[in-house]
């Protein structure tokens, strides 16, 4: 995106009305310029631009872009206006050797992807698109249980803008009111027996209000707040707790992490269906064991279960 399109948008980002003739005199460009880069805007990014005759354009909805200036992080962090997929371009970066760590965020995504190969819903300048490019040096242990503490790192980032009620489900989605607000995305790259990268990829609805194409109950922060979020505080606030609870992790493994997550487990106790491949399991949630992995309680006996290929949902009568 061409630096008048940024301008444009940070100038419309307050919601607000301006003038042809003000955006003209910013952009040094004639009023039917304007005019033809607003279309341009709609047409390639699908940001929703009004235009009212005598008072000017203002966006159907106000739109913080992500400024890196003002977001405090501890790695580089860069923003694209347009992306196939965050994680994508964090695992093209790492094959090429890219020093780590490093993160990559979006406005949107053209290919955002979630798990088991579902889509993940992107639009423009509404949500966090965010994956750190992180090397491995632990081995399978230090890779152990680390979406686990990806996302309990989400929760606390939020909770620390002050919005109650998110909570854990098992293995990597974050919930808020029940329904679902963020989802994470590990994909690795190298040897995980000796040096390996991970490309961390975290979703997370900020500020969406309507979407049509989630398959499943959903919710963003400001469906449940009730209120615009900016995403350079909730970027900052990611990248602080990423920091602290990775470096913990790496330090000291899953279990320093084990009663924190078990805290924000919403399904602790509840009867849940397992789905693996091949069968479904029902039991009941005891929580997680020191490596991750579900303990479910199935006919009296305690089974665990580990991996990436399993969907937990409540069970249909509890």
């Amino acid at each position: 995106m061409g630096h008048d399109m940024q301008t444009l948008l940070k100038l419309l980002g307050d919601g607000r009305f301006h003038s042809g003739e003000e955006l003209g005199a910013a952009l040094q460009v004639s009023r039917s310029a304007v005019w033809k880069r607003l279309q341009n805007l709609e047409r390639e990014y699908g940001v929703v631009v009004q235009s009212v005759r005598g008072r000017g354009y203002r966006l159907a909805e106000p739109l913080i872009p992500i400024d890196p200036q003002q977001v405090q992080a501890p790695w580089p962090i860069e923003v694209q206006f347009s992306v196939d997929s965050t994680n994508a371009e964090v695992m093209r970066r790492l094959d090429a050797g890219a020093s780590t760590p490093f993160a990559v965020v979006a406005e949107r995504q053209t290919a955002g992807r979630g798990r088991r190969g579902r889509a993940w819903v992107s639009p423009f300048g509404a949500n966090l698109y965010c994956t750190l490019g992180i090397s491995v040096r632990g081995g399978p242990k230090e890779l152990e249980g680390l979406s686990l503490v990806v996302g309990l790192a989400v929760v606390r980032a939020i909770q620390s803008l002050g919005i109650g009620g998110v909570g854990l489900k098992w293995p990597n989605d974050i919930l808020l009111d029940g329904r679902k607000l963020a989802g994470i995305l590990l994909e690795l790259t190298g040897d995980p027996a000796d040096l390996c990268s991970v490309a961390i990829g975290i979703g997370i609805n900020v500020n969406m209000r309507a979407a049509d194409a989630i398959d499943q109950p959903w919710t963003s922060l400001r469906a449940s707040s009730g209120m615009v979020v900016d995403r350079n505080l909730l970027l900052s606030a990611l990248s602080r707790e990423l920091e602290r609870h990775l470096a913990r992790h790496r330090a000291q493994g899953f279990a320093a992490s084990q009663a924190e997550w078990e805290s924000f487990h919403l399904w602790q106790g509840r009867e849940v269906c397992l789905s693996t491949a091949s069968k479904q399991i029902v039991g009941r949630a005891l929580g997680i064991d020191e490596q991750g992995a579900l303990r479910l309680e199935v006919d009296g006996v305690e089974s665990r279960f580990s991996g990436g290929e399993l969907s937990l949902r409540l069970s249909d009568d509890s």
